[in-house]
């Protein structure tokens, strides 16, 4: 009998998706055991000729990690699609934009002035940026069209389940994996992980103290017991999904955010604004400046990994 198929695929993301399956380990053998991997750019030799030739609908479950970048990216995310019974949106990249939708708020033009013309480590006396089609001697080689945006990849195509994370926590890998093997799968549009927010299952006792200033990490040696918000470090815990094991805070350094909005969260970012505005231990608006402008690079902060999701979404350009 025919081993159902799965396929696995990065578009607009680091790579650290990719070695997040493998850490469930021996459990891999069990993948391998009940499932044909028949598409795995990082690790077998398919090509995107082999999957347009299969049957619509014949691969059972995809992993797509990276969020929407180029138009490479769409095309073979409508392809996986089209081939695919169940597609996953596998990480932060893929479910709310994670750090490469940080760009959102500039533009394509200022992103390769940057990249190629005016960082520290660049050669470009020519001043050539990257184009989609150019003529070189052996012929003419051509690039994927990069967006002024990166879109999550519900914005692409339909998803049927999300496993948020920068990168995903094993268990939920195995989670959504096991759900496939014993035909046990969620309703669709669920998100596999927790229902609370990582505060909830932060171990860091929380005594409602105020803060009068903001510090960062690096800058102090925090109390291993107390709440690191209440302390004065940015903890994007109040507003972040559970699912994680509360692994940051655990080892005393701030929730980052990466596992998303909790449930009926809109906006992230406004959440977490929530959350530190409770904090804060004055009513003075002019202190109330003073405390905020400590924040280094509020948006990154904030929307580090939800800005293709969020109600900013990407600047505006004429």
């Amino acid at each position: 009998m025919a081993k159902p198929k799965l396929a696995l695929y990065w578009a607009a993301s680091c790579g650290g998706c990719e070695i997040a399956v493998l850490e469930i380990n021996e459990k891999i053998l069990d993948v391998a055991n009940n499932f044909e991997i028949v598409f795995w750019p990082v690790a077998i030799d398919t090509k995107y000729a082999d999957v347009e030739k299969m049957e619509d609908g014949s691969i059972a479950v995809c992993l797509f990690n990276g969020g929407i970048r180029n138009e490479e990216g769409e095309r073979i995310a409508r392809l996986l699609r089209r081939k695919s019974q169940v597609m996953v949106a596998y990480g932060s990249c893929a479910c709310e934009g994670c750090i490469p939708a940080l760009i959102n708020l500039n533009s394509r033009e200022a992103m390769f002035e940057r990249a190629y013309l005016e960082a520290q480590s660049v050669d470009n006396p020519q001043k050539i940026v990257p184009q989609t089609k150019n003529e070189v001697p052996e012929g003419e080689i051509e690039i994927p069209k990069m967006y002024q945006q990166v879109y999550r990849l519900k914005d692409i195509v339909p998803v049927d389940y999300f496993i948020p994370g920068c990168p995903p926590v094993a268990d939920m890998t195995w989670a959504a994996i096991n759900a496939v093997i014993t035909g046990q799968l969620p309703p669709v549009g669920s998100v596999i992980a927790g229902d609370k927010t990582v505060c909830e299952t932060c171990p860091m006792k929380r005594d409602v103290k105020k803060i009068t200033k903001i510090v960062r990490p690096h800058e102090v040696i925090p109390d291993k017991e107390i709440c690191l918000l209440e302390q004065g470090i940015i903890c994007m815990g109040p507003a972040t999904r559970s699912g994680c094991g509360a692994l940051c805070p655990t080892v005393y350094m701030p929730c980052r955010g990466c596992y998303g909005p909790p449930i009926d969260v809109l906006d992230q970012g406004l959440k977490m604004i929530s959350a530190l505005g409770s904090v804060i231990e004055t009513n003075d608006p002019a202190e109330m400046e003073r405390i905020v402008e400590q924040i280094e690079d509020p948006a990154g902060t904030f929307y580090r990994f939800g800005m293709a999701g969020s109600l900013l979404r990407r600047a505006k350009h004429e």
